[in-house]
């Protein structure tokens, strides 16, 4: 089993961006410390929920400031940028770190970063496709053009070309955010594995697992290759001596930083988008995921790779807007639960 944590660089009220950038940092640097398996980046503009806007970004420092650890991004959001673009940033960051960056792409919301980047809301309703898909041939080939709707360029080499990485690795690995059977159906036709989000328990996660399976099987992939996808389950993590403690660390904080974070959402063509309740979604949170005391977050990760197949996890640390219990909630999820997992 595979534990990272997923970092969103929350600012929470009262709290200044360069804190919550300065918190993500530490605590990413903290997970190799404590002897996780990767750090899971989130990406977002204009808005207090997450104060970084360029994951690959984020992505690079933290390579640089780590030695073993995979760095993944959850997600770069592809409708706002070109995917060639995004494609050789993701090629620069395998080859030079050794084969251990992760791309998780994503395809975002009908947010007004469509308005301010120029892509427009089709880039958003209809053109996802495409951009996955030039994407991922500029990973996998070494010269790539285009003639879609969206993107049309004469043939060019792939400079660099990540198979040129000193690893066995051929390329980094690309992770789709799944959130419909349509998205699952896209991952699963391109043999991709999926982020599934925190916001749905085991018994939805497991269903989008078996979905994903069955159209993989469908589009031609190998058994092994399908039996063996390594999909990854985004979760909040609280570890206290007692659960209600836990409880209530996760329920004082979040619900501020989910109303601020959330409500700040502008659509960019004004379509209502209506909000969580910020004290129940913590709640619902707390009761599907590992908050709690290390055993009952043991068997809650047990009991969810066994219900749905999934090993890789990214586990949101911060959840109390803390440093300090941040960095402390991290170090006892590496020693006091990690070691009780296969």
């Amino acid at each position: 089993m595979h534990v990272g944590s997923f970092v969103l660089a929350a600012q929470f009220p009262g709290q200044g961006q360069g804190e919550a950038l300065h918190r993500a940092v530490r605590s990413a640097e903290v997970a190799e410390e404590a002897g996780l398996d990767a750090v899971w980046l989130a990406e977002h503009h204009f808005v207090p929920y997450g104060t970084c806007p360029s994951a690959v970004t984020l992505a690079a420092l933290l390579l640089g400031r780590t030695r073993r650890l995979r760095v993944g991004t959850a997600v770069s959001v592809l409708p706002t940028v070109h995917p060639v673009a995004l494609g050789e940033q993701a090629a620069l960051l395998h080859v030079t770190s050794g084969g251990r960056f992760s791309l998780g792409v994503g395809r975002g919301g009908p947010w007004v970063d469509l308005e301010v980047f120029g892509a427009g809301l089709k880039a958003y309703e209809t053109g996802f496709p495409e951009s996955l898909d030039l994407l991922v041939r500029w990973l996998r080939e070494p010269t790539v053009g285009a003639a879609g709707e969206r993107f049309a360029f004469r043939e060019v080499p792939v400079v660099p070309r990540p198979s040129e990485s000193l690893t066995e690795v051929a390329g980094p690995e690309v992770v789709l955010a799944c959130t419909s059977p349509e998205s699952v159906r896209m991952a699963a036709e391109r043999g991709l594995p999926m982020l599934l989000g925190m916001h749905v328990g085991d018994e939805e996660k497991a269903e989008m697992v078996a979905l994903w399976r069955r159209l993989a099987r469908a589009a031609g992939h190998p058994p092994e290759r399908v039996r063996h996808a390594a999909h990854v389950s985004a979760g909040v993590c609280q570890i206290a001596d007692r659960r209600t403690d836990a409880v209530e660390t996760l329920t004082k904080a979040m619900p501020g930083w989910l109303k601020q974070g959330l409500g700040a959402h502008v659509t960019v063509d004004g379509r209502e988008r209506p909000m969580r309740d910020p004290l129940a979604y913590t709640e619902l949170l707390c009761g599907l995921h590992p908050v709690g005391t290390p055993r009952l977050c043991v068997d809650r990760l047990a009991a969810t790779s066994e219900r749905t197949g999934i090993t890789r996890f990214a586990l949101l640390t911060e959840g109390s807007g803390d440093l300090a219990a941040t960095e402390e909630n991290i170090r006892r999820l590496g020693t006091e639960v990690l070691p009780h997992l296969g």
